[in-house]
């Protein structure tokens, strides 16, 4: 269902012009003194937040090269130098728009909608409180998941992060804070958003923010943090508690990656994307046609259907392929995941990547190279052409499952037997054998079993936006030991300097002009 859509259009609206000697308003425009009024203002308002995952700076394309590429998983092998550069550690121009500048202007963005709706809604007067309650819980969990996008991609330890919890003016100079303390934000605005959404939505609002949706997000924050004891009593509200009757793992891995079956038992958060809105939509931040389709495809496409600005790390294919499902066969989440060479001899009837266009991968520049399949539109057409109906699933119940396994496994009063069921059930859905059939000692002792769970979740998850955190969380690019241990799969991270590019740097700009920041360690 994405009846949501017709609710996101841009309100850019909301900042109140400057007092002049003459107060002359213009009946057109909409401004803070005119708006915030009613019910329909404040829904307008919370869509308006949603309306930032259709921004090319978040979700719906750029985000991606800093979750997926610049981990070990990704890299970019395109043309143009510095956007390739930039998941290869080389940051010349801390304001590169496309690499930095952007990304970081949108969360912000997105923080600054959910202020105004935090700060107006309020005083609003609303017919059914509860109503109002879930607008005010989507705002919160929305603030809270750009809060973590924030200190995911710049949180240091320095004052590098600014804090903006009320409608923001010009001339505002907000202070810097260390990544602690933008973590705490986050939670706090997640413990509002539990206590008020709901847990369901009914089909007209299917793909808001749920209960489900702020417990999970909340774990993630905790589990950045080590706080596992925590993160695990949030994680048991879907997994045991009474969260559990709204989830459950699809029975087919591919029902995640396509339009069809989308906001399924599987789907903890989603973001609901359409091709409703094609050419000529425009994908500028002001645009009034707006472009609600996913780009993420036409960007990582392989060559001759989209630009290949992304690849995948051969080391992926071969995990894979180092196990046999319970028929003999390979891990069927492996053809679903990524295309490359040797497809249509591990899955026959795969020896064209996508049903049009494209002849058979014996081309010289398809050999030896993955590409990413997951979020493509292979299965019913040729090209993305930035208007990919397939919705993200940012939160999927399978990262759910294999969470809290990791909290278990860390806990010291954890039960292993539990955490490793946790992992066989993901793995059963695969048709793949339980964990003790070919890793005997990862249900043996903690330590193996975190060891296989890293690798684990990269079968699972792989290029779905959760690698970057997962290497910061399992502290491998904190020593260089651990960036050694990655630069074996990604040679990119032989650029990697300890202690410097675990973050983004932030734009330049925002530091010169706002002396109340510091620049991230080292740069």
């Amino acid at each position: 269902m994405k009846k949501l859509l017709i609710y996101i259009f841009s309100i850019g609206l909301l900042l109140s012009s400057c007092e002049d000697a003459v107060d002359v308003s213009n009946p057109n425009n909409i401004e803070v003194r005119n708006f915030w009024q009613n019910e329909a203002d404040a829904e307008s308002g919370v869509n308006a937040i949603y309306n930032m995952f259709y921004k090319p700076g978040t979700y719906s394309r750029w985000i991606w090269f800093r979750f997926d590429l610049a981990s070990d998983e990704g890299f970019s092998s395109s043309p143009w130098i510095e956007l390739a550069d930039w998941t290869r550690f080389i940051y010349n121009n801390y304001n590169f728009w496309e690499g930095n500048g952007w990304t970081y202007r949108d969360c912000y963005e997105a923080i600054f909608r959910a202020n105004q709706v935090l700060h107006y809604v309020p005083d609003i007067e609303f017919e059914d409180q509860q109503k109002k309650d879930r607008l005010l819980g989507q705002a919160y969990f929305l603030r809270a998941l750009y809060y973590y996008n924030l200190a995911i991609l710049w949180g240091s330890e320095n004052n590098s992060l600014s804090i903006v919890l009320e409608p923001s003016k010009p001339g505002d100079s907000p202070e810097g804070h260390p990544v602690s303390d933008v973590w705490a934000q986050a939670e706090s605005d997640l413990e509002n958003a539990v206590a008020i959404l709901p847990p369901q939505w009914d089909d007209s609002n299917v793909g808001r923010a749920t209960k489900g949706a702020a417990y999970a997000l909340r774990a993630k924050c905790r589990m950045q943090q080590h706080k596992w004891d925590e993160a695990l009593q949030d994680l048991e509200w879907l997994v045991d508690g009474e969260g559990a009757q709204y989830y459950d793992l699809v029975a087919n891995f591919k029902d995640n990656f396509t339009h069809y079956n989308e906001n399924n038992v599987e789907s903890v958060f989603e973001i609901q994307y359409s091709d409703v809105h094609k050419a000529p939509a425009g994908d500028g931040d002001f645009d009034i046609d707006p472009n609600l389709g996913l780009n993420r495809g036409q960007f990582f496409a392989p060559p001759g259907i989209g630009w290949t600005d992304g690849e995948v790390r051969p080391w992926i294919v071969d995990e894979f392929r180092s196990e046999l499902n319970l028929d003999g066969g390979y891990d069927i989440r492996l053809r679903e995941s990524v295309f490359y060479e040797q497809m249509a001899d591990d899955f026959p009837g795969n020896d064209r990547i996508y049903r049009f266009g494209m002849e058979v991968w014996n081309q010289d520049n398809y050999q030896g190279r993955v590409f990413v399949r997951k979020y493509g539109t292979d299965y019913y057409r040729d090209f993305d052409d930035y208007h990919s109906p397939v919705n993200v699933r940012l939160i999927r119940y399978a990262d759910v499952l294999l969470m809290y396994a990791e909290c278990i496994a860390n806990l010291p009063a954890g039960n292993l037997d539990d955490a490793v069921a946790m992992v066989d059930r993901v793995r059963a859905r695969a048709n793949m054998p339980n964990l003790e059939v070919n890793y005997p000692e990862a249900t043996q002792n903690n330590e193996a079993f975190l060891e296989r769970l890293q690798i684990e979740r990269s079968l699972e998850l792989c290029l779905e936006g959760h690698r970057w955190a997962d290497l910061r969380r399992w502290g491998l690019m904190e020593n260089q030991d651990g960036v050694n241990e990655l630069a074996q799969r990604d040679p990119d991270f032989n650029n990697f300097v300890v202690g410097r590019h675990h973050c983004l740097p932030i734009p330049s700009s925002e530091v010169n002009n706002n002396e109340n920041l510091e620049q991230n360690p080292n740069y």
